[in-house]
This record gives structure tokens, sequence and C-alpha cells, in this order.
């Protein structure tokens, strides 16, 4: 048991005295007594720096070492000290995860001995401040939910068709134009036009002295912030703040995006445009706009790369464009996508001019060659990565088979409708190092939060928990080590850590999922699982609400002839896991396949 009187042994340098900090606020809660250690007193924790360094560990491993006496962790690098400590947190009781102050709890941890290091240097989550606003502490919040998982590496998307969060104080318009638009709420990507007489009242920025502050935040936990620039395409606010970087006259009546419909994605990527949403390959002044623009970004930020999308961007208004059409015959491109090309590597000539690295999406690999230096950001899949890999560029995967944590993550009837989905157990199948890549290019992978149906902070994180869990697993344990029965074994218990911290997630591995299929004779059959273990889901078709007294599901249901409604729920024995779930028959029918004629 932790005594009342802690004794914190550590070395005396700046990174240090972070970790003590994190250490000392997080042992506020259960009332200890924190005193610093002297050469004639033994410390209660031990914090130390390897004088010798242990190659086993690298830069982010640690051990740690818990007796009856002490708690002692060792390190390279502080960094690795304080994700010993994330580990050691999680030892104790979950009550240390409180807000408040704790009483009548007997602190203890159990005698354990850990040698814990990471797989991969990339350990990311991308968060869209963009499509919706997020405050500055609300990203603090973020930043402090994701490094009790060992994540390192926050992705913040900055620009987009709906809005620029970042002051450039050269283009004053981004901000005062560009930040700003009509609310609406429902269903994004369906909203009607904004009206002149609507106000544009939603939105917001981080001036610079805001993300040098959470840059800072950031670093004092050891976590490192990509900012993402998204051009050339989703690039709307940029132009409706300066019309003069389009190649379409009508730009200067454009609006920034409120959530209506500007894309036609009938036939896949590359979309077709509703409104030309894109910087002009063939002005000058686009690459004067950037120039301004990256030269802030390299300021502000003291991480190495500079994201620069390059991702979705339409061709269709570029390939009847008379200034297109010059720009190909002058340079000798014969197609569309080798006019994006040369945007990138204009753009990447900027980067670069700034002392920092190009990372783009994977459509930058399209049309031609790209700068060795450049690196990849794979999302469609992991194709694209692979494809990186092998032409000696850095890789990060985030593919959307398994790190689109805004997809739909339980039964379409609960959740908000997004055009596709993803279970927990498939993110956990994640695998950043493809068979047969050459794993010094393949930096890492990280989960991308796009925010387009996620209008606030409490709704941020149900989307994130508990998929980032997956996901951190995935790029900080050997893969022969990961277990799903394990992890989710795990994982209910850091529910629990989770509720005490006031983090809100999703309970979907407790809900019924859906197999719809049709009898020979046509009729529906309803198939019913979870992704939780030892779990059994309870129903009824006569519109009372199940618990569990009523039947239980065996196998497949075929409702009766005039019933309108299914309500299922899961139990756990006697306690309800998860929520209840009410699905109109109908919506069901219209779900199964059709029937054979």
């Amino acid at each position: 048991m932790l005594p009342a009187r802690v004794i914190v042994s550590a070395p005396e340098t700046q990174k240090m005295q972070q970790v003590v900090d994190i250490l000392k606020r997080k042992l506020k809660i259960i009332g200890a007594n924190i005193e610093a250690a002297n050469k004639s007193t033994s410390p209660t924790i031990l914090l130390s720096l390897n004088s010798k360094r242990d190659n086993t560990i690298g830069n982010e491993g640690y051990r740690l070492n818990v007796t009856p006496r002490s708690i002692v962790v060792k390190a390279n690098e502080p960094a690795g000290l304080f994700y010993g400590m994330q580990t050691l947190f999680q030892l104790f009781p979950k009550e240390i995860e409180s807000s408040t102050p704790v009483k009548n709890i007997k602190w203890s941890v159990p005698c354990v001995e850990i040698t814990d290091y990471p797989r991969f240097g990339w350990r990311g989550l991308m968060f869209d401040v963009t499509r919706h606003f997020f405050t500055k502490e609300e990203v603090k919040r973020y930043i402090d939910n994701m490094v009790r998982y060992k994540f390192n590496l926050l992705h913040l998307h900055l620009t987009d068709d709906e809005g620029w969060r970042i002051e450039i104080k050269s283009l004053p318009q981004l901000t005062k134009v560009g930040a700003w638009r009509v609310n609406k709420v429902g269903y994004f990507g369906t909203f009607s036009p904004p009206s002149p007489d609507e106000p544009k009242d939603y939105g917001g920025f981080y001036t610079q002295e805001d993300l040098k502050d959470i840059i800072q935040y950031a670093k004092e936990r050891f976590v490192d912030i990509l900012p993402e620039i998204d051009v050339p395409g989703h690039s709307l606010a940029a132009v409706v703040a300066y019309p003069e970087l389009s190649c379409t006259p009508e730009a200067n009546t454009y609006n920034v995006r409120s959530g209506e419909p500007i894309m036609d994605w009938s036939r896949g990527a590359p979309p077709i445009a509703l409104v030309d949403n894109t910087l002009c390959p063939a002005n000058e002044k686009v690459y004067e706009f950037l120039d301004k623009v990256i030269t802030e970004v390299a300021q502000i930020f003291p991480f190495e790369y500079i994201h620069m999308g390059g991702d979705e961007a339409p061709h269709n208004f570029w390939e009847k464009n008379d200034r297109i059409k010059d720009l190909m015959r002058r340079e000798g491109l014969t197609t569309i996508e080798q006019v994006q090309n040369y945007f990138t590597k204009k753009t990447d000539s900027i980067v670069r001019s700034k002392g920092k690295k190009f990372i783009g999406w994977d459509e930058i690999l399209e049309g031609g060659g790209l700068p060795r230096t450049a690196a990849v950001m794979s999302w469609r899949g992991m194709k694209g990565g692979i494809e990186a890999a092998k032409k000696g560029h850095e890789v990060v995967m985030s593919p959307t088979d398994f790190a689109y944590i805004d997809y739909m993550q339980g039964d379409i009837a609960l959740e908000p409708r997004i055009y596709a989905s993803l279970s927990l157990s498939k993110s956990y199948q994640f695998e950043p190092l493809p068979a047969g890549t050459d794993p010094k290019y393949i930096k890492g992978g990280q989960a991308n939060l796009w925010t387009e149906q996620v209008y606030n902070m409490r709704h941020a994180e149900y989307m994130t928990y508990p998929r980032a869990l997956a996901i951190a697993e995935s790029v900080w344990s050997p893969q022969e080590k990961k277990r799903w029965k394990n992890f989710f074994n795990k994982l209910e218990v850091h529910f629990e850590r989770m509720d005490e911290a006031e983090i809100k997630y999703a309970p979907s591995v407790y809900e019924p999922k859906f197999t719809l299929s049709r009898n020979k004779d046509g009729q529906l059959q309803i198939e019913m699982q979870t992704e939780a273990d030892n779990v059994s889901i309870h129903y009824t078709f006569d519109n009372s609400f199940p618990d569990y007294f009523y039947p239980a599901y065996k196998q497949a249901l075929t409702p009766p002839k005039d019933a309108v409604m299914l309500r299922a729920v899961s139990y756990r024995g006697k306690k309800q896991m998860g929520r209840m779930i009410s699905v109109p028959i109908a919506d069901l029918e219209q779900r199964a396949p059709k029937k054979k004629s």
C-alpha cells in the first residue's frame, strides 16, 4: 500500500520536471503528501535515467519494478519515464482517474516487473478541427486522453472547405472571412445552401499564440503536433477569402461551406465538383500564397513535417480551364494527374525551403515522380503505402479499412449515419507493416477522426474510444503478442477507468449487430451477434421493451407476420450491457437482400 507521505526522486532537468509535475498532480487525487527526495532519504518512487544506454528499450521504452518497498522506473530518455508513469497509473485502482480527490480507498499497486517499449515511433491520432471547431482547451483535453495510451503524435487538420483555423498574419482574410460560416445542424452534407440573410457566426480559429500554447502543452507530454494545410483540393475557405487563388471566375460568389452538397461522388474519387474548391495550379499567385502560409506554419510548429493534403482534388473545373491547358502545353503535361503532380512538386519545394519535410495523402503518388524526401500517408487502404515504400518514401499507415474512426461503430439504428462502418474488432486487425514491405520505410500508423458529423467534444470522445485503444496496441505492441481475447479483457477494465475519468466512449461492442438474409420462401431472416463475449441478447417483436426476463436469442429469427418493430438488448447476467436497439421491420426488410424472383 502506498504511504500517505510519497517521496519522489528524479534527475533535475526541465523535461524530468515535466514528468514529475504530472506525477504529482495525479497523486494529489489520492491525498498523498508529495516530497522530493534528498540523498539520505529512500524514495517511494524513483525515476531513473540510465547512465549506460539500455539498447533493448530504445528512446521511449522503460523498465518498471514495483516491490513492497518502492516503485522504480528506469529509461534511457524522459519520454520513456513518462510512458512508464502511464503504465504505473493503470496499476492503481480505477479511482485514480477521477478529477477530484477520492477518499476511503486503499491506494495500492501490485508488485510487478515490466519491460516495455514501442514497436513504431509514429503513433498518431488525427483530429479534424475544421469541419467543426474545437477550442484550445478541448484540444488539450484530447491530448490528455491520448497520452494515457502512449500516442505521441497529434495530427491537426487545420484547413478545409468548411473553415480555415490557423492565423496567418500576412493573410488576414483567411481567418476574418474563411474561419466563419452559417451554423446548421442535422446530417452534414445534406444541408440547404446558406442564404444571404443567414448569419455567418459559426467557427473560430487558433491564434499563433494559441497554437504555441498547445504545442508547449503537447511537448510537456511528449506529443509532437503535425499541422495540415489541405491543398489543392479542400480549399474552399481559402478561395472564399481570396477568390483570385481560383481558376474559376465565379469563385467570388462562393461561400464557406456550411454542409451543403458541393461534390458529386456518384462515380467515386476524384469527385465531380459542383463548385470549384481547388487552388489553381496555373496561377503563380497560388505559390506566393503558399509561400506565405508555409513560412508562418514552419515558424509556429517545431515538428519536422508539414502535411499538405493532396487528397480528393476534383479535376473537372481544371479540365475545361484555358489557363490549365496553357500550363499543360508549356510544361509538357499530358494528363490532369500530371497537373496535380506539378502542383505537388512546387509545394514540396516551398516546404523544403523552410527547412521542413513534406507529407501528404497517398494521391500525391499519382501523375509522375515524387521527390524522394516526401513522405506518404496512406489512407485509401494499404496499397498506396506499399507502393510508396517500394519507391523509397517514408510512410505512415492510416487506412480507411482499419483506422477511420469517424465511421459508424455500431448498428445504423443507433449511430449517426455515415457512409461506412468500422467495428472495434476490425480496428484491432490493423497491421501497419504489410508483409514484404521494408520496415525501415514504415514510420508507424494513426487513426483519423474526421468531424463532419461530430459537433462537440463529447461526441469526439465517443468516436475516438474505444477504437483508438485498438490502434494504440497495434502501433505499440509486437504483432505476435496481439490477441483479441486478451485485448477485450483489458478493454473492459479500461471502460471502468474511463467512467472515472469522465471520458465518453461507445458501448457498441456490447450491442447487437444484424446479419440479414432470406429463406427459400423469401422471408426475412435476422441473425444477431455482439463483439463482446459472455453476453446474451434479449428481444421482442411486440413493441415492449426487453430486459433479461425476455426471450434470449438462440438462432435466426423470422419476424411475425404483422410485426412492425424489433427491439434487442444485451445482458451479462442481470446487468444491461450497452443500449437497447429499436429497428422497424420495414428498415430491416430494406437492408436485406432482395427476394429472388
